[in-house]
């Protein structure tokens, strides 16, 4: 229950600094926020499953062959390249560098259990 506070905590964080970023509007920012929250609670059964980890850019990656995950995380990294770019461009920077030190924090922030990747490329359970 912690680390779901945490993640949403972190979320809301992201969207507010987003916010002003005239890369999106404010009404595609709030859509965002939203498929993201909806989509919270299956993406963490899928990473309690093993079907899916953290990667080292930010981004949700396949595990196992679970069926089900391949939509999550195609919307899941969609939603979050966009909040990357946005933020990348209001902090004058780049998406790529903005998703890894994101990445940092979804790791630190992740439950016990959950597939992360380090920043050498290899995987382990938090």
């Amino acid at each position: 229950m912690k680390t779901i506070f945490l993640r949403l905590l972190a979320l809301v964080a992201l969207f507010a600094l987003a916010l002003p970023a005239p890369a999106l509007r404010a009404q595609d920012l709030g859509a965002v926020k939203t498929r993201m929250a909806q989509r919270l609670a299956k993406l963490d059964e899928l990473k309690a499953k093993g079907a899916v980890g953290e990667n080292n850019r930010g981004f949700v990656e396949a595990r196992a062959g679970d069926p089900a995950a391949g939509a999550v995380i195609s919307a899941e990294n969609s939603d979050r390249e966009s909040v990357y770019a946005a933020l990348a461009k209001q902090t004058g920077t780049s998406a790529d560098q903005v998703a890894r030190a994101r990445a940092k924090q979804i790791a630190s922030g992740s439950a016990a259990g959950v597939w992360v990747q380090k920043e050498d490329g290899a995987w382990h359970k938090k």
